[in-house]
């Protein structure tokens, strides 16, 4: 996969756990060394990826805001 626009802290190479298919959104679970991240995307989108549970893929993380608080 070529990703030559994001930088590799943002890249997390994993294993989609579960896909919870909706009528125009799906929920597709991704298994990391950071943890369980999961996205949402057009069922359209993932039966024309051919996404399903077992296959490896990369969690590519964008944000325009991130915050964070002190406890």
């Amino acid at each position: 996969m070529d990703t030559p626009t994001t930088r590799i802290r943002n890249q997390f190479p994993g294993r989609i756990l579960e896909i919870i298919r909706g009528e125009k959104h799906s929920e597709v679970d991704v298994a990391t060394a950071a943890g369980i991240f999961t996205s949402v995307i057009e069922t359209r989108i993932l039966d024309q990826l051919g996404l399903k549970a077992g296959v490896t893929v990369v969690a590519i993380v964008k944000s325009a805001d991130v915050r964070l608080a002190a406890p």
